[in-house]
């Protein structure tokens, strides 16, 4: 999961201080300015911690779930795509290489950004997968730019999300499509404790049900094409997380080194017994602007 506004998003359910702790009993939880959450998301996304835990692929579905978007946006060689939120460039470089489209990643995470860059450098592929520093709000593309976009884990992040849906449908071309892998949920429902800013972090707190999203893409002047259900993806990688808070706990990982295990874990059995009662799950969704 992916955030810019949050660098590359992915369920990560409190395991990091800049994630929050849990408020005292008692206490009333405040809603997250926008400025917190964005550089919340950016710092969060960009800690080697995270990467041990979320593994190469920071979002449910992992690369097989980013191979199915690639495909339902019917990708050509050639074609100019954005990939919003692309954090350590994962889904761009797969879509380089089994797509042979050209992929420029916009986020908000300077050290992400800087090493992504790297990698295509060191590959060979600068010429082909390029990234910058930019907030999804503020897309730095001209319009009608790219022939696709993509989005994983990471819209259900954005503060400002008619903005964000705004930018991604300026920039893109009369007939491109967007494609967007999402935490959905039904957010009256959700556990206060994943409303804080550990929840936001987590994809949790702000993510909508997903005829909210398609609302907010048609308000944009985007027109929903697809829809799929890939909730047990989601169930998936919280069962690996927690797993993987069990082993590195064991092994008092030098990277976790400050993670409150036991936070960690009680958020991410939140977040288990969300999915598990039909309040969050996981989607892919692809639109189109009308020619």
């Amino acid at each position: 999961m992916s955030a810019l506004s949050s660098p590359a998003g992915g369920p990560n359910p409190g395991l990091l201080p800049e994630a929050g702790s849990p408020p005292p009993p008692g206490a009333v939880a405040t809603e997250p300015s926008p400025d917190q959450v964005k550089l919340c998301c950016a710092r969060t996304y960009q800690r080697d911690a995270v990467a041990l835990i979320l593994g190469d692929s920071y979002h449910p579905g992992g690369l097989d779930l980013t191979r199915r978007l690639g495909r339902s946006l019917e990708l050509r060689t050639g074609q100019r795509v954005l990939d919003v939120a692309s954090g350590p460039g994962t889904t761009a470089f797969l879509l380089a290489a089994e797509f042979g489209v050209n992929v420029e990643g916009v986020d908000l995470g300077e050290e992400a950004v800087a090493k992504a860059n790297a990698r295509a450098a060191a590959e060979g592929l600068a010429e082909q997968v390029r990234f910058s520093v930019g907030d999804a709000e503020r897309l730095p593309l001209e319009d009608s730019s790219v022939d696709a976009i993509v989005c994983e884990c990471a819209f259900c992040t954005f503060p400002d999300k008619p903005t964000a849906a705004a930018e991604m449908a300026r920039v893109l071309r009369p007939g491109g499509r967007l494609g967007i892998t999402d935490v959905v949920l039904d957010p009256s429902r959700l556990h206060a404790e994943l409303q804080t800013l550990a929840g936001w972090v987590a994809c949790l707190a702000d993510a909508r049900p997903l005829d909210e999203y398609a609302e907010l893409l048609a308000a944009a002047g985007l027109r929903v094409t697809m829809t799929e259900s890939h909730d047990t993806a989601l169930a998936k990688m919280i069962d690996q997380i927690d797993a993987r808070l069990v082993a590195f706990r064991m092994a008092a990982a030098p990277a976790l080194a400050g993670v409150d295990f036991d936070v960690a874990r009680q958020r991410t059995a939140l977040a288990a017994e969300a999915v598990r009662d039909g309040i969050a799950g996981y989607a892919l969704l692809v639109a189109e602007k009308p020619a």
